[in-house]
């Protein structure tokens, strides 16, 4: 079975290449879209089972897939080898699994677009550029991945690009993450420098001593791109602008967890480096309360959702922050479970609402209202999610959210900040039931706000059942992580006991505190904590989303302006986002453009061109000068030989 694993990268990449020079060259080709939606689905599918069958006979091992050598200079050799060890088996078979069911769902959202067949080729090429990233058992594979999952993340944001604001979006995104890739190639550079490898097995064992803390704080601004965390946040919202399925693949499972996938892979030179951790935890809480708050005033189902999942990457990063690498990874996966179906249903609702032409916005929530009762599938999968998101118990982003939390209290022990950061957390969280019911009560319940003489209807079976897929795992996917003092032999750790993830070879969860006197007054009173923070973040969860169902029942719509009221004039700045974009565009944007137009420019025409072109004004007057030296006339020429002789005669005898 082994033989076949290279097929998990190569599948892929061969799935984009057939599909897109098919469709290039055979016209024929792109007007089939069954047999195009079948070959890219499977090309992604195909990977997933390998990978399962590879998790289901894991000893713990890692698994190596040697492809070919790369390149060799000087003392850096590259290969293209993979690895297949616990953090890539789980992170590989989310990104598969999820895609796969997104390019489903694709087949039925993009129908009868002109771009269908160059759509699924880079979806395909996203995937493929994905598995290198998480697959990948050195820097190098990795960064290509990493690289290239924002060269397609360009491509699809903008695969619209007619949309001048669709083609703006996916140019921001496009230059907010060099700003972090830049980064990570200087940490890479400096990794070189101190161990001479960028294998990460080498990186892991390591002593970098006062270095780490610079490759640690380079690769967290690397993530803050990818992973979209202040200040490199703002493209994420905006990648609003694509298909809604690539909406789903970049925001649940793949691109923007690559951060946290980074970060936990070579978590020991972080573990070495508590000031870049507490760095790491201060800008995740700030980002998730940010936009949190941001996403109460947004009246775009994508834009509520867009800010959610910024706001719960600030989770995972508050995870990471704590130490809490495996719980960081146990809310990527739930995350990509009711994220991807929160996605794909307001895909869903903007496909039903779009074929009604009787709105002007069909992503506004404004104006949808009662749609349940002609979307049942969509509004049940939807309220499900949401209430996993939400954190209720038994839905699975209860127990991941439950091990965040409690990640950040244990740590506080020995650094009060967490236990500041917890409270952060705590209100977050509530924040975060309260808009997600409201979206959710506002699109689906209430009062009926679309024109009457139209009514939307169901999405087919094609887009429906990936729905139902991604809400059942929603539902049941954090039972893997039920809480230690349950007593469930899957739980993945916080504390310092072993698991799966966290084992030889694997990622570790040992929190930050290293204070022996710190560690047993945590642990003497971590069990009683539990049985105090488990059912208190299942009461806040449930409270808020009973306070927001009645709130938005009883008032429906006009319940935002009582809301509006209660925020005051914070309201405005909500809605408004803060006015970050428009902050950047006055302290940077406009400063650069205009010192391109009045001094690049002015430089590049005068100076630049100058020189090139008197240089050739120059040559050319030369020219002018001697051509007159060739009349043509016999003549002249005799008489110039004549002057040549006298001269050098004369130099001879009174030189």
């Amino acid at each position: 079975m082994q033989a076949l694993y290279p097929l998990i990268i190569l599948l892929p990449l061969f799935g984009s290449a057939l599909i897109g020079l098919t469709g290039f060259m055979g016209p024929g080709f792109r007007k089939n879209e069954r047999l195009i939606g079948i070959l890219a689905t499977s090309a992604v599918a195909i990977p997933f089972l390998l990978l399962v069958t590879a998790f289901a006979s894991f000893d713990g091992t890692p698994i190596r897939i040697e492809l070919f050598n790369w390149m060799k200079a000087g003392d850096l050799e590259v290969n293209f080898f993979y690895q297949l060890d616990q953090l890539s088996l789980l992170m590989g078979m989310i990104v598969t699994g999820v895609g796969s069911l997104i390019h489903a769902y694709s087949i039925g959202y993009m129908h009868g677009d002109s771009g269908y067949y160059k759509f699924f080729a880079y979806l395909n090429l996203f995937i493929f550029a994905m598995n290198n990233l998480i697959l990948g058992d050195n820097m190098v594979v990795m960064f290509l991945g990493w690289e290239g999952v924002g060269l397609c993340s360009y491509l699809l944001i903008g695969f619209w690009f007619q949309d001048m604001a669709k083609a703006k979006a996916a140019q921001k995104a496009f230059i907010a993450n060099r700003i972090g890739d830049f980064a990570l190639i200087i940490a890479m550079f400096l990794i070189f420098r101190e161990i001479g490898s960028l294998t990460f097995s080498d990186i892991v064992a390591a002593d970098f001593g006062d270095n780490a803390y610079w490759i640690a704080l380079l690769v967290f601004i690397a993530a803050t791109g990818k992973s979209a965390q202040i200040p490199l946040f703002v493209w994420l919202p905006d990648a609003m602008a694509g298909p809604t399925p690539v909406s789903a693949l970049i925001h649940a499972a793949t691109m923007v967890t690559s951060g946290i996938y980074l970060i936990s892979r070579i978590h020991p030179v972080f573990l070495a480096t508590p000031e870049v951790m507490t760095i790491v935890v201060i800008v995740a809480a700030a980002t998730a309360l940010m936009a949190a708050f941001i996403a109460i005033a947004q009246n775009d189902i994508k834009g509520v959702l867009a800010y959610s999942t910024v706001s719960q990457l600030g989770f995972m990063f508050m995870a990471l922050g704590a130490g809490a690498f495996t719980t960081a990874i146990f809310h990527v996966m739930t995350h990509a479970f009711f994220k991807a179906c929160l996605f794909l249903g307001s895909g869903s609702v903007i496909h039903a609402m779009e074929h009604m032409h009787t709105v002007k916005d069909p992503q506004d929530i404004r104006t949808m209202g009662g749609l349940g009762k002609y979307m049942p599938s969509t509004s049940r999968t939807f309220w499900i999610s949401t209430l996993a998101i939400a954190g209720i118990p038994i839905f699975s982003g209860f127990f991941s959210k439950d091990e965040i939390l409690s990640s950040l209290f244990f740590n506080g022990y020995e650094r009060p900040l967490y236990f500041a950061v917890w409270g952060v957390a705590v209100f977050t969280a509530a924040l975060t039931a309260f808009y997600m019911t409201r979206v959710t009560f506002l699109t689906f319940n209430g009062q009926e706000r679309f024109p009457q003489e139209k009514h939307p209807h169901e999405s087919p079976s094609v887009m429906t059942i990936p729905l139902w897929v991604l809400a059942i795992l929603a539902t049941i996917g954090g039972f893997v992580g039920i809480p230690a003092l349950l007593g469930h032999p899957l739980h993945i750790p916080h504390g310092l006991n072993d698991a799966w993830l966290a084992a030889e070879g694997g990622i570790g969860s040992t929190g930050l505190i290293t204070n022996r006197a710190s560690m047993v007054e945590a642990m003497h009173h971590h069990h009683s904590m539990e049985y105090f923070l488990l059912p208190f973040s299942a009461l806040l969860a449930i409270g808020m989303v009973y306070f927001a169902f009645q709130f938005y029942k009883k008032h429906d719509l006009a319940g935002d302006e009582r809301v509006q009221r209660f925020f005051g004039p914070l309201y405005n700045a909500m809605k408004g986002k803060f006015y970050i974009d428009e902050i950047y565009n006055a302290l940077i944007i406009r400063p650069f453009v205009w010192a391109g137009t009045n001094i690049v420019l002015w430089f590049d025409q005068k100076v630049v061109d100058g020189f090139v072109n008197g240089t050739a004004a120059v040559v050319t007057n030369v020219g002018d000068v001697f051509k007159r030296l060739q009349s043509g006339l016999l003549s002249n020429y005799i008489l110039l030989v004549a002057v040549g002789v006298v001269l050098i005669l004369t130099y001879l005898i009174f030189g």
